[in-house]
């Protein structure tokens, strides 16, 4: 997906949020008529028969008869495919959609007619949407050929524009050099180059005026009654912090995957569970649990971290040369003579072998032995890396 910053005018954002509401109403409807079949009744209507019913509910219902009939069949297809993706056990169960939170919608036209897309100047082009006409947006790269393309709303208040389209992957250099990337809280990415990379985290101003907002708005929730005008700025310039420091994010671990992609040609990375691994410790009432602020500055600093951004993305941009191996003892394995022992990590940067007396930077050494696809397992043997995403096939 391209995406490129969107810019509608005061009378355009008011249809597009029109859209973005005809979509989130066609989702959550579909979704109902799934989510209401349990075995032994009829089987629920599929994307076919729920188009039909669209038909006839705009011709009953003059507000969504002003819509546009594509989005709205667009946001069915969404659901369509969501379902299949989670009967094929690849994605989690399809959820409803919320005002506020899930605004978007998608487009579809044909391929190679560029009826949707003009560039205006060197720094603008426009797309055309149904019922809107012309919107400009930032030409910051070259446009893709697509045929379809979905326009968002984030939390922070900004539109986008996204075309469909897979981007090539990235050459590798064809030395067969390898590379192990250590992923880790203070140090984000250390490679087994020796290089240690750090992601952007938010300074302290930042952090303090987040937490600042943050009470305020908690003082002015009123439970039971709708966000009033004050809380909805509140949480909007709450959502532009966060977005400033995701952005800053995204760019980095863009960057260092690029950069990863273009000068080794096989990429090995731990096999972590990020999921589990954040999950809260507060437990329950009657079985609290220990630790709760520790574990939750952890979960914190994974989250800021960009460990499972930055895997995705390199597996988007080499794809067939990313391996994951075993994480087990890999940060207390000595890289020079395979000696495993936890006294060997002195404190969190360093790493002297009890054995060998091999010292290093901890994060370098746990690097090396990705790299070297030495994960050793429960049993003392060497873990296997196994490919994490395969060559496209020929059709």
């Amino acid at each position: 997906m391209c995406r490129f910053r969107l810019v509608p005018s005061a009378a355009q954002e008011q249809v597009l949020r029109e859209h973005c509401a005809h979509a989130r109403f066609a989702w959550n409807l579909g979704h109902e008529q799934r989510s209401a079949y349990r075995p032994g009744r009829r089987p629920a209507p599929g994307y076919a028969e729920q188009c039909r019913q669209l038909t006839e509910a705009r011709g009953a219902e003059p507000w969504l008869a002003a819509g546009s009939q594509n989005v709205q069949q667009q946001a069915l297809r969404d659901l369509d495919q969501a379902w299949q993706n989670f009967f094929a056990g690849t994605h989690r169960k399809p959820v409803w959609r919320k005002a506020g939170r899930n605004e978007g919608f998608r487009v579809t036209g044909k391929r190679g007619d560029h009826w949707n897309i003009r560039r205006v100047s060197r720094r603008w082009g426009e797309v055309r949407i149904p019922k809107v006409g012309w919107v400009r947006f930032r030409w910051s790269r070259a446009v893709p050929d697509t045929k379809s393309y979905r326009v968002t709303l984030d939390r922070a208040g900004r539109w986008h524009v996204a075309f469909a389209a897979k981007p090539d992957p990235i050459a590798g250099p064809g030395t067969g050099e390898v590379v192990g990337v250590d992923r880790g809280v203070v140090a984000s990415a250390a490679l087994s180059t020796g290089a240690v990379f750090c992601a952007p985290r938010p300074s302290l101003g930042r952090q303090r005026r987040l937490a600042l907002l943050q009470r305020q708005a908690s003082r002015q929730l009123v439970r039971g009654k709708p966000a009033s005008a004050r809380l909805k700025r509140t949480r909007r310039s709450i959502a532009r912090l966060r977005a400033r420091d995701a952005d800053a994010r995204k760019d980095w671990c863009e960057k260092l995957s690029t950069d990863l992609a273009r000068n080794f040609d096989v990429i090995r990375v731990e096999d972590l569970q990020i999921r589990n691994m954040m999950r809260s410790a507060k437990g329950a009432p009657s079985a609290p649990g220990r630790n709760v602020r520790q574990k939750t500055g952890l979960n914190r600093g994974i989250g800021t971290s960009g460990w499972g951004l930055l895997v995705r993305r390199l597996e988007h941009k080499a794809p067939g040369r990313v391996e994951k191996i075993n994480p087990a003892f890999t940060s207390q394995r000595c890289s020079a003579c395979g000696h495993v022992d936890p006294k060997s990590r002195k404190s969190q940067a360093d790493f002297r072998c009890t054995a060998c007396g091999f010292a290093c930077n901890a994060d370098v050494n746990a690097a090396k032995n990705i790299a070297a696809g030495h994960a050793v397992t429960a049993r003392g043997g060497d873990g296997v890396a196994r490919p994490a995403n395969r060559e496209p096939q020929a059709a």
